[in-house]
């Protein structure tokens, strides 16, 4: 295996020098899996020795068994190599036991993984009935009360050796039934202990973990997996790359990883918010199991997940190589935006930009934009635009045949610039030489903004001298590498390293890939470095005569990738759960409903969970929750405070709108919804 990549950081950047190997991933630039122990769960093993596990939840109430199993074989059939299934008290624990039996009477022997919260004698039973346990350090041996608590250094000790005695059991029964076990950080479940300690970070999410796992250790107990899941990507990325960071110091064993996003959501947004944060790690080597967590059926979650695994296959023998990083300029565990100077409305403090493809499309007349968010009003002859309206066309050769709407900009290939009637009004899309030969030759540019397309190989000591002094240049990045990430990561490395500050536009396209699996590549790719604060723009450019459904794809997806990045926010977001044996409604039904009725309100997060066991704390940065406190009871949030209780099922969303109109947050919707 090759060496790690080396962190030298710049002495002129805040951030201290460290000489120490990269110890979140064996390489920032070529494909090499996560070296990893093997834990024995059932009949199919897991870690670094064997392909990366597909896994998914049931949503059916485990104490109805034929409905546990019914569900439980559909999502097998579906891809699913592990079956988790909720067990909240003994009962649930007891007939796991029926269930596990029936499934293999009919032939079906895929393990079964008990999921547990704050139960301990529900895990204690689990574990010598299925193949795995999973416990949630965060309220296993805890309550929460949302209390800060100053603990002296003798009193956390004390908390700890509590913490001991009541999982010490857990941990013998498992290595005495050969059981594996996963320890499951949710960023949302942190006990009060680690909050006061460590704060709602990915430091206290990994510490929250490793204070169990020490326990296993000392027991010399080893079948274990461990996870650090967020319904932030953001934060669900930082949170494992430091875990693996602090295995490696503390000279602890190199568990395998599941990953995870928690409360994803439904339809395409949950699948960009899963592959944002699936993705980034899985580029990096990193994950030994995926659960794809979305608001539908479980059978529906196994395909997504598979689909992203899938992608690494032959990635180590497809990739092409890409030089060693020598200088590592961002800290991994921390987000900030790479510093840029301002070009027009790109980089500095602007949100990334959208750039739309229409290079193969002709712009002829004012309905080619309906796609990417223009709709022109004869009456009274005014244009409008929806919360998704690209900021930029790029045309390519066949320039706008009319005046564009205030707001949208066009690019064009220089050689057409150069001959446009009008060249102050739009903007020259350059190749490296073309840009070169300008400079040299005293040629035409534009006085304000011109785009450049630049791969890493050709970053030329000349091309950089030349950008240098030069604050007109966006460059547009792109790549034909299959290791596509990391390569773009790269080049950007290269360009903060030199002090180079010209904003970056991200440009990927995927020709022949599916329509499925064009948005998991996408949030991968660009999200990967959008989450790293490495990105200002992005252009997702059109497959072969794309149609005008393409085209609106293609646009939403982009702006879908920027929202889930956290980095420009243009439409509602719904922090929405996958639902399990604990959910206490319909949930796919009640985020339908929700959605419907909200989802114009731009910039509103909207948390809405089917129980309390990670309600409030997974939806912690949500502006209202909707959670389920029992039967058709809801209870409504303004943030994490409960602000109604036990409000009936039949009125909740009703509610849910006053309680947004009470914050002068309310709009009302547009009556034929296009605006």
């Amino acid at each position: 295996m090759p060496m790690p990549d080396t962190l030298i950081l710049p002495p002129d950047l805040t951030t201290p020098v460290r000489n120490t190997p990269v110890q979140y991933t064996p390489s920032l630039t070529e494909y090499i899996r996560r070296k990893t122990v093997t834990v024995t769960i059932g009949d199919v093993p897991m870690g670094s020795d064997y392909p990366i596990r597909v896994q998914s939840m049931t949503t059916i109430d485990t104490m109805d068994t034929a409905g546990s199993v019914a569900q439980s074989i559909r999502m097998i059939e579906a891809g699913c190599e592990y079956i988790r299934i909720t067990a909240p008290s003994v009962k649930e624990a007891q007939n796991l036991d029926n269930i596990r039996k029936e499934l293999r009477a009919r032939g079906y022997t895929t393990p079964l993984v008990a999921d547990i919260h704050f139960t301990p004698n529900a895990a204690e039973l689990a574990a010598r009935v299925v193949e795995k346990v999973r416990i949630n350090p965060g309220n296993y041996a805890d309550r929460k009360r949302f209390e800060y608590i100053d603990y002296s250094e003798a009193a956390y000790a004390a908390e700890l050796e509590r913490i001991r005695a009541k999982f010490l059991p857990l941990v013998r029964i498992c290595k005495e039934y050969g059981t594996a076990m996963r320890i499951g950080t949710n960023h949302g479940s942190l006990s009060d202990r680690i909050l006061s300690r460590y704060g709602d970070t990915p430091v206290g999410m990994v510490e929250s973990a490793l204070e169990f796992l020490r326990i296993c250790e000392d027991e010399n107990y080893y079948n274990i997996v461990l996870s650090m899941k967020s319904s932030n990507p953001q934060v669900m990325v930082q949170a494992y790359r430091l875990l693996v960071q602090r295995l490696d110091q503390e000279g602890l064993k190199p568990y395998p990883l599941h990953l995870g996003v928690t409360e994803a959501g439904e339809a395409e947004d949950g699948r960009i918010k899963s592959a944002l944060g699936i993705g980034t790690l899985l580029e990096d080597g990193i994950g030994d199991t995926v659960r794809v967590s979305l608001t539908e059926e479980p059978e529906r979650e196994a395909p997504v997940a598979a689909a992203l695994i899938d992608r690494y296959t032959n990635r180590a023998a497809t990739q092409k190589s890409i030089p060693a990083v020598t200088q590592y300029p961002i800290d991994p565990f921390k987000y900030s935006r790479r510093a840029t100077y301002e070009v027009a409305n790109f980089g500095g403090a602007n949100v990334p930009r959208v750039i739309a493809d229409f290079s193969q499309t002709p712009v002829a007349d004012y309905d080619t934009l309906h796609s990417v968010g223009y709709f022109y009003l004869p009456v009274p002859d005014k244009w409008r635009m929806n919360d998704l309206g690209a900021d930029y066309i790029y045309t390519g050769s066949q320039p706008a045949q009319f005046m564009l709407p205030n707001g949208l900009k066009e690019i064009q290939d220089y050689g057409t610039w150069q001959t446009t009637p009008n060249p102050a009004n739009s903007f020259p899309m350059l190749t490296a030489h073309d840009y070169r030969t300008a400079r040299t030759k005293a040629g035409k540019l534009h006085a304000k903004l011109n785009f450049v397309r630049v791969t890493l190989a050709g970053l030329s000591d000349e091309l950089l001298a030349q950008l240098r002094d030069d604050t007109t240049v966006v460059l547009l990045i792109s790549t034909e590498n299959a290791h596509a990430m990391p390569e773009l990561r790269r080049l950007v490395f290269e360009l903060m390293n030199l002090n180079l500050r010209l904003p970056v536009v991200i440009e990927r396209g995927y020709a022949g890939v599916s329509n499925e699996d064009v948005p998991l590549y996408a949030a991968t790719d660009v999200g990967g470095l959008l989450i790293d604060g490495l990105g200002d723009g992005v252009l997702l450019t059109a497959p072969d005569s794309p149609t005008p459904d393409d085209l609106k794809r293609l646009n939403g997806l982009a702006f879908g990738i920027l929202q889930a990045a956290r980095t420009r926010i243009t439409k509602t977001e719904y922090i929405s759960c996958p639902s399990c044996g604990r959910t206490l409604f319909d949930l796919q039904e009640t985020t339908a409903m929700i959605r419907q009725r909200t989802d114009h309100l731009k910039g509103v997060k909207i948390g809405i969970m089917g129980c309390i066991v990670n309600g409030p704390g997974e939806m912690a940065d949500a502006d209202y929750g909707y959670v389920g406190i029992g039967r058709d009871k809801i209870a409504l949030y303004r943030g994490q405070e409960v602000i109604k209780k036990s409000v009936p099922a039949n009125r909740a969303v009703d509610e849910l709108i006053d309680l947004i109109r009470e914050d002068s947050r309310w709009v009302e919707p547009n009556v034929n919804g296009e605006f």
